[in-house]
């Protein structure tokens, strides 16, 4: 306790009372208060939040109220309780200073030191309007309040009033009355503060806040019986039914009120009074909303109960029966407001079986979060990480799952529910008052910074804001500890508690679980079976029981690693839980864990990097094709750190992993040891670039490069390897030179994750060599290659497809030079000249290779251009792939490579133009679709925003294509209907939320106007 100086000893400076204005001290000389005997004066006003403003608000004051100064000033040098609560507010609210001085009568208000309950709140604010009990249809029952109107009037069944004043002066009085009610509060609230008064509990601010709202709703009520219904008898039954903060009395100094209005009947009349009510309402005391009523703000203002139940039965979202957790008769015919009551929470407490249950309250979290600016979630108490919404949603969550076999805990308030979840075993008993020291630390500087000036905020002050801060823990009671001042201690509490709210909201959830399989703590508290397994299932996992046992297999037995899972797995499940995929997330983080098992560092790293940690759950949770991966090519999870240039998965560029894939294959004679060695290197690129991909970190281009630099080093490196092996066999030089073109999509560097490697094999027998035998000698190298890379393997498969070769797969698998030349010179079909568009020397002898080139080239980009006979062939093709190549039971408005504005459509009409100009235009020599577009658009060879669309619609439908294969882990080119797969491919294709059917729009509309561009360029 910090006592005052001594009477006898000198009066403090201004600067040691916290004064800094200049003009402080000659206020304290007109005010009297410079003398010994003012001291315990001084030390008061020396703890005011802020000093100054408390002494200014007092000149004010003494100004405003002349004569009757003396008496306020008698009372502060007497009374310290008086003292303390009036230097507090003054000191700590602006608004509160300018009530008082408005209407400096209203001190008395304040040498009161108990809070009145809330009844006597009623009667207080009934009585400015001067109302008596109406006569409505249940007048009969409720005649008693005629007789109980001093005490407040509740009755069981009616609180209904006429005001006896109803026009426009009342709002003043009605504001002026309610302002004095809650200065009192604040005063109460605050003085500790400044004297040594009793603490005002939080949930005690909280539940008197919801008495007064009650009681203004109820005034606002009567002042609206009288003007709608005037001197008659009100013909309909009114309940008004507190939602949000109200309903659960957990209101704060400056909140909306949220209501529902159920009237019998729902009639214009019943309308009417609910419209005035709050209009009242809103100009005397505050906003109130009806948004939370069926349909929102698009809805009626007031339904029968009978229509409420309808439409919660019918039409109600999961977000909606979460809102009526708090639901609360209020005012007006509270035996109706019962009724609705009775009516609604067995569906509440049944929502959690909802199928949608789970999607839709992870999407109302994750847009909660999105509703705060990125550069103000430090500073939101509300909504931001760590703050008061995660508690409540946490709760409110635990409170659905659980409540439904469980009526203890079916009670309305944050702080109540975390007590019932406790002694029912769903928290544990220390996290649960953690959390609640928490909550109310939160609450707390929330209700001071509304009070400041009595407006609606949760955001505390700016970084740089040094007075703000000190103001704000002084305000909330916050005082040096030796080793810092308040603002360091009030910063370090605010870091600490909103640490502390993120890791119990996840522990939340999976302590339990986790104590309910593992032997963590014999003292600890457990769910039973059945309570785990409902948890499991409202956060998302399918099977909970599946759930359940890979938790049993993670945390079992008494091993260091099982208690280091113990401790990892709150976290890595609540990432799992925001996965479009948790049960295969977890069961893949199971594999992936025991197939580490002997690895030291894997758990290490998953505890000390938060990011590899997150990543790595992100990654499990969303993709079938990479836990293989992973688990064969583990070191790929340490690259998910962040390193000094960034995230350390945009490692290697593609130039540098082929070198080292060539490299490595280049070590072994044997040429399936030389694969494997090229093999382990792909898994590791692959895994790294999918990865990548997956978090967002790669742009379509980019992927599509690396997966084909990677595929033509494995390409090359066997392909060495096999001519290595069969040159030492022989005990002789190659009688061949052999190079390996690339065709489709690896000509043009742009494979996808499902795509095989289309290639032509070509040779030239060196001088002195039988041509025969060196053919011969090439068909038995591509085919032993081909045998290599498609053998079976555990991952992605490695096809290497040579049916675009002339004669198709009835032709030889290798040729001479001299043999395709002759070919495409007399027997090329259109078809192939335009498959020719594509090709491009990849792996093998480049000199061959680039000599290849020169001899197609003179048939794929002629003199004078394509045929006007060849342009007509082409588009007959296509009319046909159109008509036929589309898989059975596809929809041609999805399929992303032979749908409708798919990857055929853009590259044909790329081909097409290709065909028709490039011997005039040389920057068409070129077998990406995406830098033929460029050029295409350079030249103004097509409109330069019908080039964009086919830009668009060629990203669009790869990066659907690659995703689709990153989620199923397999190829696939149709994109599925709406549900939960639809939504796990929007969310790896990097659409912002999880609504995949505004994925499968988007797609649709892009492809869509690429199609018209199609059509045009096809029918000119």
């Amino acid at each position: 306790m910090v006592r005052p100086p001594s009477a006898r000893s000198a009066v403090p400076g201004v600067g040691r009372l916290g004064l800094l204005e200049p003009s402080a001290a000659a206020s304290l000389r007109e005010l009297g208060w410079d003398n010994v005997e003012s001291i315990p004066v001084l030390w008061a006003l020396s703890r005011a939040p802020d000093a100054d403003l408390a002494l200014s608000t007092l000149m004010r004051l003494r100004e405003s109220i002349a004569d009757g100064w003396d008496a306020i000033d008698s009372a502060i040098r007497t009374d310290s309780s008086l003292r303390g609560r009036l230097f507090a507010l003054l000191g700590s609210s602006s608004a509160m200073g300018d009530h008082l001085v408005a209407a400096p009568s209203a001190w008395e208000v304040l040498r009161r030191k108990e809070l009145p309950d809330r009844d006597e709140l009623i009667a207080d604010l009934l009585a400015v309007v001067e109302a008596e009990p109406a006569q409505g249809p249940r007048a009969a029952e409720t005649a008693s309040h005629r007789d109980s109107i001093a005490g407040g009037g509740r009755e069981a069944g009616e609180l209904l009033f006429r005001a006896g004043l109803s026009g426009p002066d009342v709002v003043a009085s009605l504001r002026k009355r309610y302002r004095d009610q809650l200065m009192l509060l604040a005063a109460l609230d605050l003085a500790a503060t400044v004297e040594n008064e009793p603490v005002l509990p939080y949930q005690v601010v909280g539940r008197h806040l919801t008495d007064l709202a009650d009681a203004a709703l109820t005034a606002a009520l009567a002042v609206a019986v009288a003007r709608v219904c005037k001197d008659e008898p009100v013909p309909v039954r009114l309940g008004v039914i507190a939602m949000g903060k109200c309903g659960a009395r957990e209101l704060n100094y400056v909140s909306d009120v949220d209501v529902v209005f159920v009237a019998e009947p729902a009639d214009a009349t019943a309308t009417r009074l609910a419209a005035e009510m709050m209009s009242v309402a809103s100009q005397a005391f505050f906003e109130v909303d009806a948004a939370l009523r069926p349909e929102g703000k698009a809805g009626a203002l007031v339904r029968t109960l009978d229509s409420h139940i309808a439409y919660y039965k019918r039409w109600a979202r999961t977000w909606e029966f979460q809102a009526l957790l708090k639901n609360r008769p209020a005012t007006g015919d509270l035996a109706l407001g019962e009724q609705y009551r009775a009516a609604l929470m067995p569906m509440v407490w049944s929502a959690s079986e909802r199928p949608d249950f789970v999607a839709d309250v992870q999407a109302m979290r994750r847009r909660v979060e999105d509703l705060v600016p990125a550069d103000l979630r430090e500073r939101e108490l509300k909504l931001g990480r760590g703050s008061l919404r995660d508690v409540e949603f946490a709760v409110q969550l635990l409170q659905l799952v659980h409540g439904r076999v469980d009526e203890t805990l079916h009670v309305q308030g944050t702080v109540e529910a975390l007590g019932a979840l406790a002694a029912g075993g769903y928290v544990g008993r220390d996290d649960a008052a953690n959390l609640t020291a928490s909550y109310e630390f939160l609450r707390l500087l929330e209700h001071r910074l509304q009070l400041q000036r009595l407006r609606r905020t949760h955001t505390l002050p700016a970084a740089d804001d040094e007075e703000g801060m000190r103001w704000l823990a002084r305000a909330a009671h916050i005082r040096p500890d030796g080793r810092q001042d308040a603002v360091g201690v009030l910063d370090s509490e605010i870091r600490r508690n909103a640490v502390r709210v993120r890791r119990l909201h996840a522990k939340l959830f999976y302590r339990p679980l986790l104590e309910s399989v593992a032997r963590l703590d014999s003292a600890a508290l457990r769910l039973s079976p059945e309570a785990a397994i409902r948890q499991l299932a409202a956060l998302g996992y399918a099977a909970p029981e599946h759930a359940l046992g890979h938790l049993k297999a993670l945390t079992g037995g008494v091993s260091r690693k099982g208690r280091i899972q113990a401790l990892l797995l709150p976290t890595l499940l609540e990432w799992l839980g925001d996965t479009p995929n948790p049960d295969a997330g977890l069961l893949a983080y199971r594999r992936v864990s025991e197939g580490l098992a002997d690895q030291i560092w894997f758990l290490r790293e998953l505890r000390d990097e938060g990011a590899i940690a997150q990543r790595l759950m992100i990654v499990l949770g969303s993709s079938e094709y990479l836990p293989d991966l992973l688990i064969n090519a583990p070191e790929t999870i340490r690259m998910y750190a962040d390193g000094p240039g960034g995230p350390l998965l945009l490692g290697p560029q593609p130039d540098e992993v082929a070198r080292g894939i060539l490299t490595a294959a280049a070590r072994y004679d044997d040429p399936k040891r030389a694969v494997a060695a090229a093999r382990s290197l792909r898994r590791h690129e692959l895994a790294r670039v999918a990865s990548a991909d997956l978090l967002g970190m790669l742009e379509v281009p980019q992927v599509c490069r690396a997966l084909s630099s990677v595929w033509v080093a494995v390409l090359d490196a066997s392909l060495l390897a096999v001519i290595r092996a069969s040159e030492a066999e022989r005990g002789a030089p190659a009688p061949a030179d052999i190079a390996v073109i690339g065709m489709g999509r690896l000509g043009g560097m742009e494979l996808g994750y499902g795509s095989d490697a289309d290639v032509l094999f070509v040779c030239d027998p060196r001088p002195g060599e039988d041509e025969t035998k060196a053919v011969k000698w090439a068909i038995g190298v591509a085919d032993r290659v081909q045998q290599l890379l498609g053998a079976p393997s555990t991952d992605p498969p490695l096809h290497v497809d040579a049916g675009l070769r002339p004669e198709g797969r009835n032709g030889a698998l290798v040729r001479t030079l001299a043999a395709y030349a002759a070919y495409y010179e007399q027997w090329a079909q259109p078809w192939e000249v335009q498959a020719l568009l594509r090709a491009n020397q990849v792996a093998g002898d480049e000199e061959l290779g680039v000599r290849f080139l020169h001899v197609i080239d003179k048939v794929r980009y002629p003199a004078g251009g394509v045929s006007a006979e060849a342009v007509r062939e082409i588009r007959r093709i296509k009319a046909r792939v159109d008509a036929e190549r589309l898989p059975r039971g596809a929809d041609p408005a999805t399929h992303t490579k032979l749908g409708r504005g798919g990857l055929a459509d853009i590259e044909w009409t790329v081909q097409l133009v290709q065909l028709r100009h490039a011997h005039e235009v040389p920057g068409l020599h070129n077998t990406s679709t995406l830098e033929a577009l460029d050029v295409i658009e350079q030249t103004g060879l097509l409109d330069g925003q019908d080039v964009a669309l086919l830009r668009d619609a060629w990203l669009t439908a790869t990066n659907a294509r690659n995703a689709l294969v990153l989620v199923r882990g397999k190829p696939t080119d149709q994109l599925p209907g709406p549900g939960r797969l639809l939504s796990a491919v929007a969310r790896v294709a990097g659409w912002p939320n999880d609504d995949g059917s505004e994925f499968l729009d988007h797609y649709m509309r892009v492809t869509r106007r690429a199609k018209a561009v199609v059509e045009r360029v096809f029918g000119a």
